[in-house]
């Protein structure tokens, strides 16, 4: 049942997005209120107002929030989806490109669980429905190493400690130009860009964010980095990257330069996970798991040397 909610605009949030606002006040993704104000759901002393409007002081939000939507997992074999290790309690896998970590809303492409239920392997029930065992995420775009919780202890003690941020995650990005210094840390907060709202930027009203980078190569005109991130925001090695002007070869989004992905033959950002690291949640090893660059990746290495 929808639930209709009376909603005083409070003083910390004035002149904030209704969107921005309500996932506050809600607890819900920016990307739900945003659906929800488009929807008519959202009034503002009476009047229905979109997601980008600003609040006002004084005002009183009435909100009708509908039952949360389900997205089904469909089993749907992926191709070039390998396991590097499976137990009782975790699968670690060589996610692909172009697969997502799970469903959401307006993602209609294969999805790492639709992939591990189609090969038979049993995932926790533990999480959304749409993200039973999935403790972290890699974008679309990026390829590398994932681990998904098999049982529900381990996903309550991965999910912590991503939270806690103890697994080292160690990521190969092929940048434009040469970053200088040569290693360094990029410090700077992040949220989602204002006009846009499936990018993120640098905003002073963002998120804290920290990504640290070593050159590995040199070439004419790009440079390799090993990059570890400190936090996780969304598309942070990306942003971050774009923000120093050394966007990802092919990063078309983030500002690369579409002549060079051309010729690299790229057809999305060269950002690979290459080692993840982590506790295991049952015998307390620590282990660590590899992936080799992906041919589409190799492929462009080779040609901007």
């Amino acid at each position: 049942m929808a639930e209709a909610r009376l909603l005083p605009v409070p003083d910390g949030l004035v002149g904030e997005r209704v969107d921005t606002a309500l996932s506050r006040m809600l607890g819900v993704s920016r990307t739900r209120a945003g659906e929800m104000a488009a929807a008519g759901l959202v009034l503002l002393d009476g009047r229905a107002v979109a997601k980008a409007d600003r609040l006002n002081a004084g005002g009183t939000l009435d909100v009708t929030i509908p039952d949360e939507p389900r997205h089904e997992v469909v089993p749907t074999p992926v191709e070039g989806l390998t396991i590097l290790h499976q137990d009782a309690d975790i699968i670690v896998i060589d996610k692909p490109v172009g697969v997502a970590a799970h469903a959401s809303p307006g993602w209609t492409g294969p999805t790492v669980l639709g992939a591990l239920l189609a090969a038979g392997y049993p995932i926790t029930t533990s999480g959304a429905a749409e993200r039973h065992g999935i403790v972290q995420r890699l974008d679309v775009g990026t390829s590398g190493v994932m681990v998904i919780a098999q049982s529900e202890q381990a996903y309550s003690v991965l999910k912590q400690a991503f939270r806690d941020r103890t697994p080292v995650k160690v990521y190969h990005a092929l940048v434009q130009g040469h970053p200088d210094p040569s290693t360094g840390t990029i410090e700077a907060p992040i949220g989602r860009h204002p006009g846009a709202d499936w990018k993120m930027a640098v905003l002073a009203t963002g998120r804290h964010a920290v990504t640290h980078y070593r050159t590995l190569e040199m070439m004419p005109r790009a440079s390799l980095l090993e990059v570890h991130l400190e936090t996780g925001r969304t598309h942070q090695i990306r942003v971050h990257l774009a923000a120093v002007n050394h966007p990802c070869v092919g990063d078309l989004m983030y500002g690369a330069d579409p002549t060079i992905a051309r010729r690299a033959g790229l057809e999305r950002q060269w950002l690979h996970a290459v080692a993840l690291s982590f506790t295991h949640p049952r015998t307390g090893t620590f282990v660590t798991f590899t992936s080799p660059y992906p041919d589409d990746l190799a492929h462009a290495l080779e040609v901007m040397r």
